[in-house]
């Protein structure tokens, strides 16, 4: 899951949509899996006590730590998060809100807002801290949504909010 993380207090809450929530525990699974078979290896490299081997352990070491530092920020995410209500207006663009907009191509574009910690551009998931998120919280149909920096700005029409 490819992720853009953001600092956030401890106790603030995660709003994530179900596969988002879905990625979290699969990518919590994984990293206990890595952090069990990583753990296994490290038993039997005690039994040995080759140079090569004590490099070894010490490389095997190493990535324990990343893996339980990713774990660690993954659990504690997942004790603040909670699914994105499915009951909301659909008058105004919010979190969870899916939306259409079209270029002045005439070009569609669809995209779900959500929380940065499972922003995903490339899957059409963007942060409602990122530049077009945060334009587009808020707009209701037919808006004109501008963004971008201060030499190249970029607009599209909001047709639609699922």
């Amino acid at each position: 899951m490819n992720t853009t993380i953001t600092k956030q207090s401890p106790s603030e809450t995660i709003l994530l949509s179900k596969k988002g929530m879905k990625e979290l525990r699969k990518a919590i699974a994984q990293l206990e899996h890595d952090r069990a078979t990583i753990t296994r290896s490290l038993r039997e490299l005690e039994k040995t006590s080759g140079h090569d081997d004590r490099f070894e352990r010490n490389e095997r070491l190493a990535r324990l730590e990343i893996i339980e530092a990713e774990l660690a920020e993954k659990q504690s995410n997942l004790l603040r998060a909670k699914l994105i209500p499915t009951r909301r207006t659909r008058m105004k663009v919010a979190v969870g809100s899916v939306v259409d907009l079209i270029d002045r191509q005439g070009r569609l574009f669809s995209y779900t807002l959500v929380d940065s910690v499972e922003a995903n551009p490339s899957d059409g998931r963007i942060s409602t801290v990122s530049p077009l998120g945060s334009s587009l919280v808020g707009k209701t149909v037919a808006d004109m949504i501008e963004w971008g920096n201060g030499k190249r700005r970029s607009s599209l029409q909001l047709v639609r909010i699922h």
